[in-house]
């Protein structure tokens, strides 16, 4: 009779439990170093740019606060993540943009 081939792998080892050891913590944050922007692109690249990594803090803010979905991220909330990382307000079109990432990103 034909041994499955499930019953051939070895099984891997039992993981650690976080409950056993401590767990080092990434706080208090600090942000990457930041680089200069390439020179010699248009403007609109620049700005389009910026948005995308003010989208990309606020997204991830949300997400850190609880709103997984974009249905449940209105303007409103998009404002007050902005507030609490300290960034300034963002536009329509950047809260747009955030939804968008929250939508893609699954």
């Amino acid at each position: 009779m034909p041994v499955p081939a499930a019953a051939l792998k070895n099984k891997p080892l039992p993981t650690q439990s976080t409950a056993k050891r401590s767990v080092p913590s990434d706080s208090p944050y600090t942000p990457a170093v930041k680089r200069r922007l390439p020179a010699g692109r248009p403007r609109e690249w620049y700005v389009t740019h910026n948005r995308r990594l003010k989208a990309m803090r606020l997204a991830i803010a949300l997400l850190d606060s609880g709103i997984y979905l974009p249905d449940q991220a209105h303007d409103e909330a998009i404002r007050g993540a902005a507030e609490e990382v300290g960034i300034h307000p963002p536009s329509r079109t950047t809260c747009h943009m955030v939804r968008a990432l929250m939508r893609y990103s699954r």
